[in-house]
């Protein structure tokens, strides 16, 4: 059997996602784009494809607009720029970022629109970052500590889905953080939003102590559509919202 390669060492995490009858995984990658997506049929000549379009829009707009790269704030865009740009965008202003950190997010959902109608379960997880159409309960698990096993998850019952759950970390990944904490995941039905709000949140965890400050930033963004976030920093724990878990 051949062994799957992934382009992260951390991302061992992937041999524990666990399929239904059916369902298929695969590996799409482009670029910096690494995608793990179960589906029904293998689709990652066409993901594929449509991944390289998304990226190929949003390098355009960056070659003429370098600040929507490089800013740590939010970054104003024309109603004409291309709807992966608008989204990222519309997602950072929310979380008071800047836009790149909303990519992967927005990317796994609009690869899960594109594609909902031909594959009905569809699960896409870009760097832990996590967009799901399912018809099923799911778990998706949470991994503090990348050496270790996943020991807790977040239950997503098969009526709540589209579901995001995106994740940050000051110390796993690659991901820029301006805080300290071990993870922060933060659940919508907006793969952006939730992509950005875990980046913004994260960057408050400059230590255990300010894990209520996450929660209570996560309870104002409710309006605007985040459902739940679980953070962990030094040891403390904090759930707010719409996070059932379980163990995994």
């Amino acid at each position: 059997m051949k062994e799957t390669v992934y382009l992260s060492p951390l991302r061992h995490y992937r041999q524990q996602y666990t399929r239904h009858e059916g369902e298929q995984a695969f590996q799409v990658v482009v670029e910096e784009t690494d995608l793990h997506i179960t589906a029904c049929r293998d689709l990652s000549q066409e993901i594929g494809r449509y991944v390289t379009a998304l990226r190929g829009q949003l390098k355009s707009y960056i070659m003429l607009h370098t600040a929507f790269r490089d800013s740590y704030v939010p970054v104003a865009v024309p109603d004409g720029a291309a709807q992966i740009v608008q989204r990222m965008a519309h997602a950072a202003a929310i979380a008071g970022v800047g836009p790149m950190a909303a990519v992967a997010g927005t990317i796994s959902q609009m690869v899960c629109e594109e594609f909902a109608a031909t594959s009905p379960e569809l699960i896409v997880e870009n760097g832990g970052d996590v967009y799901m159409l399912s018809t099923r309960d799911r778990v998706a698990g949470l991994l503090p500590d990348p050496h270790s096993n996943a020991t807790v998850g977040i239950v997503v019952h098969g009526a709540e889905f589209p579901v995001s759950i995106c994740a940050s970390s000051a110390t796993i990944g690659h991901s820029l953080s301006l805080g300290k904490g071990e993870l922060v995941a933060v659940r919508s039905r907006d793969g952006s939003l939730a992509d950005a709000c875990a980046t913004a949140l994260c960057n408050l965890l400059k230590a255990p102590d300010a894990i209520e400050q996450v929660t209570e930033r996560a309870a104002a963004l409710e309006a605007q559509g985040i459902e739940g976030v679980f953070a962990q920093c030094g040891g403390r724990v904090a759930i707010w919202g719409k996070m059932e878990l379980a163990v995994v």
